[in-house]
């Protein structure tokens, strides 16, 4: 399977209070996790799929560990969030439809094995864990037919998290962009993807991966507990 894929790289992740890029921070197996990323993504779909990286912050020294992806540049790493830099992700892949992970995200590689069937039916979808639900992360809710209608940071009475891994198929994409276009450069992604939902009819699928892990790194204690899984 040739597909495309796309990593989130560009933030400068202060949180985690390292100097350089979070997603080449040093995983307890001695990877750094966008290493991880690319192993699991490379084991899913083969030697073949295409991995494209939006990079900022020191780009040179993820531009420098994996010299073989494709790049897109975000200059403005340091004014917008995560809309914007997968904007321009997508802009640079054609027509077809993508699969893009945050690159702070640590996860089981059957994750991805998962998500094949759904590619397969270009169907887009959103990786989600129903096993809690944090005020501090993004939530979702489904509507009658099981899609979900609401994605934010904000939602009320949310049934899960969503994961950082998700695919908008070839028909979606068109619609998606237009919407990245228009939010704010401080708005996350699924910004783009609510306003896809409510007013083109989008029809985005939660993938429950309830029962892999997928860790988030933001703080020490994020890998922390990512370690415990690789």
């Amino acid at each position: 399977m040739t597909i495309q894929t796309v990593i989130l790289a560009a933030g400068m992740g202060s949180r985690l209070g390292r100097s350089l890029p979070k997603p080449l921070t040093q995983l307890g197996d001695g990877r750094s996790i966008m290493q991880q990323q690319h192993d699991n993504i490379r084991a899913a779909f083969g030697r073949d799929a295409r991995i494209t990286a939006v990079v900022g912050y020191r780009a040179e020294t993820i531009v420098e560990a994996f010299p073989s992806a494709d790049y897109v540049y975000n200059d403005r790493y340091d004014q917008t969030n995560t809309s914007k830099s997968l904007l321009r992700a997508l802009s640079a892949t054609g027509k077809a439809g993508v699969l893009w992970m945050n690159g702070d995200v640590v996860f089981d590689p059957r994750v991805l094995g998962r998500a094949i069937a759904l590619i397969e039916q270009q169907q887009s979808f959103v990786t989600v864990n129903t096993s809690k639900v944090s005020d501090e992360e993004v939530k979702y809710t489904v509507d009658a037919g099981g899609h979900i209608d609401a994605l934010s940071k904000t939602v009320v009475g949310g049934i899960g998290e969503a994961v950082g891994i998700n695919y908008i198929s070839a028909a979606d994409k068109r619609a998606f962009v237009r919407h990245l276009h228009r939010v704010d450069d401080q708005d996350y992604f699924e910004r783009g993807l609510e306003l896809a939902i409510a007013e083109d009819g989008l029809k985005l699928r939660p993938l429950d991966i309830s029962d892999l892990y997928a860790v988030e790194v933001d703080f020490a204690e994020d890998l922390e507990r990512a370690n415990l899984f690789v």
